[in-house]
């Protein structure tokens, strides 16, 4: 869920009660995962999902009916078959949780630790145009980034706080305390820091195992001439296949660095 839904149900929610509705649990085929919610306010107006159509019109009247004081079962199961007009054929567990002006900065702090929780760690490279670019793609997605460069001047301003900067030199060293799980972008401003990073990052990989991605933006040839680079350091095929050059899914044309950006963006949604 984004941040921008999360502030708003919460601004609400501190002048009116509301009804968070989230799933519990689910089984075979849903609409949505367990996690998702919205919240409902009395005049039935909505921030967030739980999947759309006759469920989330049916979850909206049980809460619109807890906020008219009706007692109502916390917990309720939803088989999204003919009966709700929905072919998922899965089914739903939601559960309504009344909440109270009262409630809104505990419920902020929630929301934001169960958003931060879901993030993907991804650890990027490089504050050039395309680094920008993709930080500006990743800003509404469910990521947490720890962008790097080894000049300081270069990140953007007024990142929200899933998006941490860091100033290293040598640029390589960051490496070393990324968080295990991270799925690495490397695109610097020069051949030789990639270079350098890659092998720091292969080399980390060798040690803990702990990098599942680790992605260098060029062409092939410019992969061709650091394989043979990398070999020299000592690193096998094996490991070296480690490593995805270029990067971004495939069948998207452009040298923009936005459309480099939106593919890079799904590779890593691909990821998940």
């Amino acid at each position: 869920m984004s941040q921008s839904l999360i502030d708003a149900f919460v601004e609400r929610l501190a002048r009116e009660p509301a009804v968070l509705v989230s799933v519990d649990s689910t089984q075979g085929s849903v609409p949505r995962e367990a996690g998702a919610w919205m919240g409902v306010f009395a005049d039935g107006a909505g921030v967030g999902t739980v999947g759309g159509g006759h469920l989330e019109f049916e979850a909206t009247q049980i809460a619109q009916l807890a906020l008219a004081g009706q007692a109502i079962d916390a917990l309720r199961r939803f088989a999204l078959g003919p009966s709700l007009g929905q072919c998922c054929g899965g089914v739903v567990q939601l559960r309504f949780e009344l909440l109270r002006p009262v409630d809104a900065v505990t419920l902020h702090q929630r929301l934001n630790a169960q958003a931060d929780a879901r993030r993907l760690p991804v650890a990027l490279f490089g504050g050039g145009h395309v680094g920008h670019a993709i930080v500006q793609a990743l800003l509404p997605l469910p990521v947490r980034v720890h962008w790097i460069d080894s000049r300081d001047e270069v990140f953007t301003t007024g990142l929200p706080r899933w998006i941490a900067t860091e100033h290293s030199a040598p640029v390589q060293a960051a490496v070393a305390n990324l968080a295990a799980g991270s799925r690495v972008l490397i695109m610097s401003f020069s051949h030789a820091e990639d270079l350098d990073i890659v092998a720091a990052c292969l080399q980390r990989q060798r040690e803990r195992a702990d990098l599942p991605f680790i992605g260098l933006i060029g062409s092939q040839s410019k992969w061709a001439s650091f394989r043979h680079r990398l070999e020299a350091r000592g690193f096998s095929a094996g490991e070296l296949a480690h490593v995805t050059s270029p990067i971004g899914v495939a069948g998207v044309v452009g040298k923009e660095p936005e459309v480099i950006a939106a593919a890079v963006a799904a590779q890593l949604m691909q990821q998940r």
